[in-house]
C-alpha cells in the first residue's frame, strides 16, 4: 500500500522501517531455499560453492547430479541410452522408483482426502449440525498433534489390521496389501495414512470457501424443482470448486512431503522421494539430493501459484473482490 501524501515524518519513518523488516524476514525465510538451486549445478561433489562457481566459470557448473537421478541404481548406467536403457531407468532407477511411489501414493491419498474432507466440510457448514466445533477440532487434530505421535499410532493400528488371504484374494489385492494381508508395509496403508494427514487441509480450505457461500442459492434452486444431486453439482460444486482444488493441492503436497509416517508404516525396501532423501543424508551424502530439492522447489512454486490463482477466481465468483 502506498504511503499517503499527508503522512507525518514519523509515519514515513515507520513505513520504510516496516518495509525493511519485511524484506529482511523474507530473505531470512527464502535464502536457505534459494541457495540450494545453484548448488545443484555444482560440478564437484561438494555442498559448498567452489572457486569456479564463485567466479562464474562454466567449468564449475554441470548437470551431473541431475543425470545421477537417472543412473543411480541403474545396472548398466554406462550403456547407450536407447529405449531399453530408458525402460530400465523407469523400472530400476532408485530415484525414479521413489518418485513413482510418491506420485502413486500421493494421487490416491489426495483423492481419498479430498472426497472425505469435502463431505465433512459440507456437513460442518450446515447450521443444524450439532457439536460442530468439537467435530472440527477432531478433524484437524492430525495437523496439530506432533506427526511422530500420529505415525506411531497409525503403525500400531495398521499392524493389527491384518486379514487372512487365500490365493485368489491375495492375487487381487496384492498390489495394495502386504504379503501377510496387513496395512503395514502396504500401499493401502501408506495411502490411508497420508489421507489422514491431508484431510485437515481439505476441511479448512473448503470450509473457508463455504463461509462466504450464499445459502439462498440452494433454496432458489430447490424452489425451481431441483433435487439434491442437481443442487450440488449445478449450484454448490461450481462455486466451491476452487476451494476443493486448493485443498487437494495441499493434501497432495502434504503426502508428497511426508517422511515420518512412511518410516513407521513402510518397510526399508519401500521408499518415496522424501524417504530416499532422508536415507541419502543419513547414509551417503550425495549432491543429487540438491537436484531433487531444486525440482521440488520448482513444483512447490507452481502449486502455490495455482492455489493463488484459484483463490482469486473463488473471490471473483463469490463477489468478494473485483479483481
Amino acid at each position: 500500500m502506498a504511503l499517503p501524501t499527508y503522512a507525518s515524518p514519523l509515519e514515513r519513518v515507520w513505513h520504510y522501517t516496516y518495509l525493511v523488516i519485511c524484506a529482511l524476514v523474507f530473505v531470512f525465510l527464502i535464502a536457505p531455499v534459494l541457495i540450494v538451486i545453484p548448488l545443484s549445478f555444482n560440478a564437484e561433489p561438494y555442498f559448498t560453492f567452489t572457486p569456479k562457481m564463485l567466479s562464474f566459470d562454466p567449468e564449475g557448473y554441470s548437470l551431473r547430479w541431475y543425470d545421477t537421478l537417472l543412473t543411480f541404481g541403474h545396472p548398466t548406467a554406462e550403456a547407450p541410452r536407447d529405449s531399453d536403457w530408458w525402460w530400465t531407468v523407469w523400472e530400476r532407477s532408485t530415484w525414479v522408483v521413489a518418485a513413482k511411489n510418491s506420485l502413486w501414493v500421493g494421487l490416491w491419498a489426495t483423492i481419498l482426502a479430498t472426497t472425505l474432507g469435502t463431505i465433512a466440510a459440507l456437513g460442518l457448514s450446515r447450521p443444524e449440525m450439532p457439536n460442530r466445533r468439537l467435530i472440527m477440532a477432531l478433524l484437524i487434530s492430525p495437523m496439530i498433534v506432533p506427526i511422530i505421535i500420529v505415525a506411531v499410532g497409525m503403525s500400531f493400528f495398521f499392524a493389527q489390521a491384518c486379514v487372512p488371504l487365500d490365493n485368489s484374494l491375495g492375487a487381487a489385492v496384492g498390489t495394495f496389501l502386504s504379503d501377510k494381508g496387513c496395512l503395514v508395509n502396504s500401499y493401502l496403508g501408506a495411502i490411508m495414512a497420508h489421507a489422514v494427514l491431508g484431510i485437515p487441509f481439505v476441511v479448512i480450505t473448503v470450509t473457508a470457501t463455504l463461509s462466504g457461500f450464499d445459502q439462498s442459492l440452494i433454496r432458489a434452486a430447490q424452489s425451481m424443482g431441483a433435487n439434491q444431486q442437481t443442487v450440488f453439482f449445478r449450484v454448490i460444486m461450481p462455486l466451491i470448486l476452487p476451494g476443493i482444488i486448493s485443498g487437494a493441492l495441499f493434501a497432495f503436497v502434504t503426502s508428497f512431503d511426508e517422511v515420518v509416517a512412511v518410516l513407521f508404516i513402510w518397510g526399508p525396501e519401500q521408499k518415496t522421494i522424501p524417504r530416499q532423501m532422508f536415507t541419502g543424508m543419513r547414509d551417503a551424502i550425495n549432491p543429487a539430493i540438491l537436484s531433487v530439492a531444486t525440482i521440488l522447489v520448482v513444483i512447490s512454486v507452481l502449486l502455490l501459484a495455482t492455489v493463488e490463482l484459484l483463490r482469486r477466481r473463488s473471490d471473483r465468483l463469490r463477489g468478494v473482490t473485483g479483481r
